[in-house]
């Protein structure tokens, strides 16, 4: 489980900021994340996992996204596999 305090830390050595915001969404709370050079580099999450992805998926242009998408292209070609094996 990450930490907002630890989030927010390694986010500032990249130059990001992270305000938290106490409201109704499902997990109380909602996370706003910027670019401190460049404001219109902004965003906001839900959870503190999904803010870090977030700041993550713009330092390394879309890495996870490119993992996310490539690891559910082999589950499928797996499952697709498993189904001929098994006819």
């Amino acid at each position: 489980m990450f930490k907002i305090t630890e989030i927010k830390s390694w986010a500032k050595t990249w130059g990001y900021s992270i305000l938290k915001e106490k409201d109704n969404s499902i997990n109380g709370a909602s996370y706003y994340w910027m670019k401190n050079d460049d404001p219109s580099i902004s965003g906001v999450e839900l959870s503190v996992s999904k803010v870090a992805t977030a700041i993550y998926n713009h330092l390394s242009e879309n890495k996870w996204i490119d993992h996310q998408k490539q690891y559910q292209e082999n589950k499928e070609i797996t499952s697709s596999q498993s189904l001929i094996i098994n006819e």
